[in-house]
């Protein structure tokens, strides 16, 4: 639908520019009037490409399957699942477990450049422990 309707739109557009030619018989400027009704020219074109699409939309209809035979397809498709993953809880029950233990992440807090160091020098902590060698 929107081919179809660009291509009509460049149709019209060379018709266009073949009348706008004869405007500068009439003391009129060509360009002038070639861009106001090619303006006018694209704003139907999408008017109708709009209009045709919902159109479509709303005529078109979606095959909706029955409720059961969907109900039976979920069944089927989940029950190897189940199976599959009850078997895995069931070995893993089984096989010992050798977990790592993993240690929490302490955030201290940040000492700024212009604090004092923690060292109790009175220093900026900057121009102490924080200097760069």
């Amino acid at each position: 639908m929107i081919d179809d309707s660009w291509k009509e739109h460049l149709r019209g557009m060379d018709d266009l520019k073949q009348s706008v030619q004869n405007a500068s018989y009439e003391q009129k400027d060509p360009l002038l009037i070639y861009k106001l009704e090619s303006y006018e020219l694209y704003s139907n074109m999408l008017t109708d490409v709009y209009s045709s699409v919902v159109t479509f939309l709303c005529n078109g209809q979606i095959p909706l399957q029955q409720a059961p035979q969907m109900q039976s397809a979920r069944m089927q498709s989940q029950r190897p699942q189940l199976r599959e993953g009850r078997e895995e809880v069931n070995a893993s029950t089984n096989a010992p477990q050798h977990r790592e233990v993993t240690q929490p992440i302490r955030v201290e807090k940040k000492i700024g450049r212009n604090d004092p160091c923690p060292c109790g020098s009175g220093k900026k902590y900057k121009n102490c422990h924080g200097r760069v060698s």
